[in-house]
């Protein structure tokens, strides 16, 4: 399902923003844009997410700006000395000292490293993060609640309408064998009057027996019938009702594709299609239903 939260946190020293947007995918995945140091993250965030969130392509913007103080500024005297110590002997080969290159020095990565660039800054931010992102996660949610009980009375619309279609199905399935019968000994009978012959009517009791078990429907009636009042009740289960009702509207696909090969009637068959049109309906959104 679709979705969108954001949620701010303002202090003198630090102005953050997370915002959440969600479109449909039948499985989950979760993605960070967040600047340098901060998509390091990412693991973190899909943790929290992934919680609430089973289904869906997540992307999660994040902005963060800072106002450090100078003691904020260190240089690593570890990476500077160490650099120093090889730059020096470089220098003494080259004939001049290595203060002349102390600027240079000074640049090399990891002697004066960005405020907050670190893993453990990281680590100490990461509570305000996740306050922030919980924040967001629950106004998320609740857009996506919104639209999943509209997306719910959509279902039980088709869901009638399947209902619907499959018990004028019933309806009309026990006239399938008098129809064919009647057609069958209409037949019968104009190749007696212009032939001259005879045939035995057990042959004929026992050619209308075949169609009528061959043809026989009342199976995969009673199991869609069946089918189609789970769905229901699934629909008002509160905890993850979507791979459920994926997998069950596969299985009403079956029934009534048996129902339509089986019947060889013509209105039943324009019945069938009315269904599987409604469950390809279905089978779209509930591949989004969590």
């Amino acid at each position: 399902m679709t979705g969108f939260g954001e949620a701010r946190f303002q202090s003198d020293a630090v102005s953050l923003a997370i915002e959440l947007r969600a479109v449909n995918n039948r499985y989950l995945k979760v993605s960070l844009r967040a600047p340098e140091p901060y998509h390091l993250l990412e693991p973190e965030f899909e943790k929290v997410i992934r919680q609430q969130v089973r289904r869906g392509t997540v992307q999660v913007h994040l902005r963060c700006e800072r106002q450090y103080a100078p003691q904020d500024f260190r240089i690593n005297t570890l990476a500077l000395r160490s650099y120093l110590s090889q730059v020096r002997g470089v220098c003494q080969e080259a004939g001049f000292t290595a203060e002349a290159v102390l600027g240079q020095v000074l640049a090399l990565p990891g002697v004066v490293p960005e405020p907050g660039n670190t893993p453990q800054a990281l680590e100490e931010e990461w509570p305000l993060f996740q306050r922030v992102l919980e924040e967001a996660l629950a106004k998320f949610q609740g857009m996506r609640r919104e639209e999943g009980r509209a997306m719910a009375d959509e279902l039980l619309q088709h869901r009638s309408f399947l209902a619907e279609h499959l018990d004028r199905i019933r309806q009309r399935a026990p006239g399938i064998v008098e129809t064919y019968r009647d057609r069958l000994h209409e037949r019968v009978r104009k190749l007696l009057s212009e032939f001259d012959v005879e045939i035995d009517r057990s042959e004929l009791i026992k050619e209308v027996s075949v169609f009528a078990e061959r043809s026989d429907i009342a199976e995969e009636v009673v199991r869609l019938a069946s089918h189609l009042d789970q769905f229901q009740d699934i629909l008002k289960e509160a905890e993850s009702p979507g791979r459920k009702l994926e997998f069950l509207t596969q299985e009403m696909f079956r029934e009534a594709n048996t129902i339509g090969s089986k019947a060889s009637d013509v209105e039943i068959s324009r019945h069938v299609v009315e269904i599987k049109g409604t469950l390809e309906k279905i089978r779209e959104l509930v591949q989004n239903v969590e």
